[in-house]
C-alpha cells in the first residue's frame, strides 16, 4: 500500500475551475488498484456521468489486457503472456500475438538503443534477483558471484524476433525478459491512443507516476501535473509541469521502491554496467511529446541508470526534456526542459 500511495502522490493534479462557456462538460474522475502493482486514476471532463463510465470502463479494460500481457509472474487463460514466453522460449519458439510482438520489437529496436541499453528488457536475470531480495522478509544485497553470473545473461541480441513467423525465442537458456521499466508507459500510450480514437477528448491518465495527457481541458487549457519531490521535505513539488495533447511525465527515482541494508538504501533501479542499483541522482523526471509514443517511462529508467553527462548527450542529441535531482537537494535540466 505504501508502495501504492507513493505512485498515486507522484503527480497533482491542478483542476481549475471552469467558466461560464465551459459548464456542459463537468470533471470526473475513477482510480484503479489492481492494474500493474500501482494505483491508476483517470481524470477527466465529459458531457454526463453516462459517457463518462463508458469510457472510463473500456479504458480500464484496455489497460487491464496490457496488464496481462506483460506479466511476467502469472499465466492467464487464452492468453500468450511474457510469463509463457519467459517459460518457453528457451526450449522453442514462442509464437505471440501482434500486440506483445509489436511491444517486444520495440523494445529491441527502438527503447534499447534510444537509452544506449540502460533501458534492457533482456535483463530479467538480474532484476529478479534484486526483486526476490527487495520482497524478502530480511531483504539483503543477493550475492556477489550471483549477479556477475546473471550479468552474464542480459545480452539483448539474444532476443530472437521472427517478424515472418511472429515468434520469440531465446538463444541463451539462461536469459529472461522483464518489461518493469518499459511496459506501464507503453500501456498507456496504447490505452490513450485508444480512447482518443473513440472520442475521448480530454483526460489526464496517472498509471502509477506514467501521466499522458488526452486533449486538454475545456478552454484549451494544458494538463498540471507535479515534479514529485524526491528528498522527503518541504515542499512537496519542487515544479508544476504543463501538459499538451500526447505529452507524457514519468519520473523514476530511489525513493519509490527500495529496502536498506545495513544502513544503505538499495532501489530497484539496476545500473546494467554494474548489477547493482544506480547511484547517480535522487530522481530523474522525463516529459516527452506525443511524437516520441510512450518513451517516457524507457527514458526516465535510461537517464536515471546513466551517469548525467550521458544522459545529458542522449537528451540534448534527440531534443528529450529531462531534470536531474541530484542527492545534494540541486536540479540540472536538459535544453528543452520547461523553466
Amino acid at each position: 500500500m505504501k508502495r501504492r500511495l507513493a505512485a498515486l502522490a507522484l503527480a497533482m493534479l491542478l483542476c481549475l475551475p471552469l467558466t461560464a462557456c465551459q459548464k456542459q462538460q463537468k470533471l470526473y474522475s475513477a482510480t484503479w488498484f489492481d492494474l500493474f502493482d500501482t494505483v491508476a486514476v483517470v481524470q477527466g471532463y465529459a458531457a454526463s456521468q453516462q459517457d463518462w463510465d463508458r469510457q472510463a470502463a473500456v479504458l480500464y479494460d484496455d489497460l487491464a489486457h496490457y496488464n496481462q500481457l506483460f506479466d511476467i509472474y502469472n499465466h492467464y487463460d487464452d492468453v500468450v503472456n511474457l510469463y509463457d514466453v519467459n517459460a518457453q522460449a528457451a526450449a522453442a519458439p514462442v509464437r505471440v500475438g501482434d500486440e506483445l510482438y509489436a511491444f517486444l520489437r520495440w523494445c529491441k529496436d527502438t527503447a534499447y538503443p534510444a537509452t544506449d541499453g540502460a533501458t534492457n528488457i533482456a535483463a530479467g536475470a538480474v532484476l529478479r534477483l534484486w526483486h526476490d531480495a527487495r520482497e524478502s522478509d530480511s531483504p539483503a544485497p543477493p550475492a556477489a558471484d550471483a549477479i556477475a553470473e546473471a550479468l552474464r545473461h542480459i545480452n539483448i541480441e539474444n532476443l530472437i524476433l521472427d517478424d515472418a513467423a511472429q515468434t520469440v525465442c531465446f538463444a541463451d537458456p539462461d536469459m529472461t525478459l522483464d518489461v518493469g521499466a518499459v511496459g506501464k508507459g507503453y500501456a498507456v500510450e496504447q490505452a490513450a491512443r485508444a480512447a482518443q480514437v473513440r472520442g475521448f477528448t480530454s483526460a489526464l491518465l496517472n498509471v502509477g507516476g506514467n501521466l499522458r495527457a488526452i486533449g486538454t481541458k475545456p478552454g484549451g487549457k494544458p494538463w498540471t501535473a507535479g515534479v514529485e519531490n524526491p528528498w522527503g521535505d518541504d515542499p512537496a513539488y519542487i515544479q508544476a509541469v504543463e501538459l499538451a495533447d500526447g505529452d507524457s511525465l514519468v519520473i523514476s527515482g530511489d525513493y519509490q521502491r527500495y529496502f536498506e541494508y545495513e544502513g544503505v538504501r538499495y532501489a530497484h533501479l539496476i545500473d546494467l554496467t554494474t548489477g547493482y542499483p544506480a547511484r547517480y541522482v535522487s530522481s530523474v523526471a522525463v516529459l516527452a511529446h506525443a511524437e516520441a509514443g510512450g518513451l517516457a517511462d524507457a527514458l526516465s529508467t535510461g537517464l536515471f541508470c546513466l551517469p548525467e553527462q550521458t544522459g545529458r548527450t542522449l537528451a540534448d542529441r534527440n531534443g528529450w526534456a529531462a531534470l536531474w535531482m541530484h542527492t545534494d537537494k540541486s536540479t540540472t535540466q536538459s535544453a528543452d526542459w520547461p523553466q
